[in-house]
């Protein structure tokens, strides 16, 4: 494996997660300051040669969502001056891909939006993991390499015993039900459906429940969990509805605001998240359970380094 000229970077977003990624690698975080002047703009010095440097950039566009934006704007601008020979953008979590379609009349899409000042800013490509919609590849003018968090939540599912038997997958609307269907093939159980409607962001209301979930142990799965609102209703209804107990399970564990408290006080019985995006200290708790993405995402980028197929990495697990 030709690893001389291969640079892992990252910002402020998710430092642990890319030690984590470079620990995989083998190789040491490469040498950046990302910081900000007393007025809030963000200053970026890269303290190594960059040229002829197959350079990837570990940075989710998390909390602070604009923050952390404009760092990897930044960044990638600053490597493309450095004539580093690819720059690839290894985005494990995209802020802004809720806003993918206009729903009512005078909204952006600001998930292209986002897009377009990643093609702009001068990215080779983009690395993403578990995008809120499939679509959104299609917004970027550049090849994007798609993977799934799927099958590293299933083995721990099957680890915890949850698959064949009792179990029910069930999807918390109708958009994820690929999602819902495809970990459910690997646990080989049933799915089923929450229909919800939104009367504003943020708010959930359940309305009903499609499929068989009495005497079963449910697991939710959603591709992010941000307030909890959807799971926590989420779990009223199907418990209303005779199910015995109820897990939830998500790529992006963004829960904002009081999202981890209403979880510990919910009938929730666990919530499986990954570390795509970070979870400080004070929001730890019994009921989250935190997998690491790192070694999915050091595959991913040695393959894209070497030149050989992303999508064999996937070839035993369902399609989305």
């Amino acid at each position: 494996m030709r690893t001389n000229d291969l640079r892992i970077f990252t910002g402020n977003a998710n430092k642990e997660l890319a030690a984590r990624i470079a620990a995989e690698l083998g190789s040491p975080l490469g040498e950046i300051q990302v910081s900000q002047f007393s007025d809030g703009e963000v200053s970026v010095k890269i303290e190594e040669s960059a040229r002829g440097q197959d350079i990837f950039i570990v940075q989710p566009t998390c909390a602070p969502v604009n923050d952390n934006l404009m760092e990897l704007l930044i960044m990638i601008d600053a490597f493309r001056r450095a004539s580093a020979q690819r720059i690839t953008v290894v985005l494990p979590y995209y802020g802004y891909a809720r806003q993918d379609k206009k729903i009512k009349p005078r909204e952006p899409v600001t998930a292209r939006l986002v897009a377009n000042l990643i093609s702009q800013a001068g990215a080779s490509r983009v690395l993403c993991l578990d995008l809120h919609a499939g679509q959104i590849q299609g917004f970027f003018d550049l090849p994007v390499d798609h993977l799934y968090a799927g099958p590293l939540i299933a083995e721990y599912l099957i680890g915890e015993g949850l698959y064949n038997g009792n179990t029910v997958v069930v999807s918390p609307d109708v958009g994820g039900v690929a999602r819902a269907r495809a970990l459910a093939e690997h646990l080989k159980t049933p799915i089923a459906i929450t229909a919800k409607r939104r009367p504003e962001p943020n708010k959930v209301e359940i309305m009903e429940i499609i499929g068989d979930v009495s005497g079963k142990v449910c697991v939710m799965i959603d591709d992010m969990i941000d307030t909890g609102g959807t799971v926590v209703q989420g779990a009223e209804a199907l418990l209303e509805r005779g199910a015995l107990a109820v897990h939830a399970c998500c790529t992006h564990g963004v829960l904002s605001g009081r999202a981890v408290e209403r979880i510990d006080c919910s009938l929730l019985r666990s919530l499986v998240v990954t570390d795509t995006v970070p979870l400080p200290p004070e929001k730890y708790s019994a009921k989250v359970k935190i997998l690491s993405v790192a070694p999915l995402l050091a595959e991913a980028i040695l393959r894209i380094h070497d030149d050989n197929s992303v999508s064999e990495m996937f070839s035993n697990y369902a399609d989305h």
